[in-house]
């Protein structure tokens, strides 16, 4: 009788379903997929099948607004504004880009001329 080879067949990883429709996902597939408490999934119905896609809430192009440095800086402007505070005000745009070089301290000639180049 021919010698039959051993076949490998994928194990299967199943999860219960707690209370409250409460599924852990394995923390193996949470690293293929890297994801992380808190993130979002979609979930849907497709063939019968419970399908979860990872989904940004925030698009990833957009998340820096989001961070918590900067969402910092934007409670700040926000406290100023409401006790009156306003920023300085510039007459032009060129005036206004001046300023942003002296901060920056750079020539705002050389940076004129390197953008024409």
């Amino acid at each position: 009788m021919a010698d039959l080879k051993r076949r490998r067949r994928p194990h299967l990883v199943s999860t219960p379903v707690r209370k409250k429709g409460v599924v852990t996902i394995p923390q193996e597939i949470r690293e293929q997929l890297d994801l992380q408490e808190g993130d979002q999934l979609v979930v849907a119905v497709e063939d019968g099948r419970i399908v979860l896609t990872p989904a940004s809430v925030i698009p990833d192009d957009q998340a820096w607004f989001w961070s918590p440095a900067w969402q910092a800086m934007e409670n700040e402007v926000d406290e100023s504004l409401a006790q009156g505070e306003r920023g300085e005000v510039f007459e032009d745009g060129e005036e206004f880009l001046q300023s942003l070089a002296d901060e920056a301290g750079l020539d705002l000639g050389e940076i004129k001329r390197r953008a024409d180049a």
